[in-house]
């Protein structure tokens, strides 16, 4: 599994980036967004239960991570084509402000080494990685756990100072001196 440190994989995905007819898809890759941070997390797939909840927030929360210089991409195996259906059949998904990309050869997420050995769908993965393409952050919970999407926002905070952060740290709050 790559992990901190790490370079982030090379990618070329195609991606779901709107609903409207013309302008649904667009391929993104590891190269798209140059000089941003990115949150990269991955979801088991399209049309169940957990995920709605999470990538709904992801979208909520998205302006905070923006404010942050962070561009957000989620991603599941499932095709653009069953994104977009996604998106158009379920009421929160449908004004997702950033791209999903479509995994569906499971190049990435194997490549990443996320992907459930029996189910043979990604975990719920989330990637922080830095404006240089460096994996900071790197947090896997198994299928039937859903993500805390606050707690993503504040460890990318914590990264962007630079500098030692307590336990319970919070943006705003004072960073460690080292002794």
């Amino acid at each position: 599994m790559h992990t901190v440190g790490d370079p982030f994989p090379e990618f070329s995905l195609q991606a779901t980036v709107s609903t409207e007819p013309g302008r649904e898809f667009e391929e993104i890759t590891n190269r798209s967004y140059p000089g941003k941070w990115k949150v990269i997390f991955f979801w088991p797939m399209d049309f169940t239960f957990v995920c709605p909840t999470e990538i709904a927030e992801f979208g909520k929360k998205n302006a905070e991570f923006a404010k942050r210089d962070a561009q957000v991409l989620g991603g599941s195996t499932d095709t653009h084509y069953v994104h977009l259906a996604w998106r158009n059949d379920h009421p929160d998904l449908k004004d997702l402000p950033f791209p999903m990309l479509a995994d569906t050869k499971r190049e990435l997420s194997s490549t990443l080494g996320i992907i459930h050995d029996t189910e043979g769908v990604c975990l719920r993965a989330t990637y922080i990685v830095d404006p240089e393409g460096v994996i900071r952050f790197v947090s896997v919970n198994d299928l039937s756990v859903g993500r805390n999407v606050d707690e993503v926002l504040r460890v990318l905070e914590a990264l962007q100072t630079g500098e030692l952060t307590a336990c319970g740290w919070n943006p705003g709050e004072p960073t460690l001196d080292a002794a």
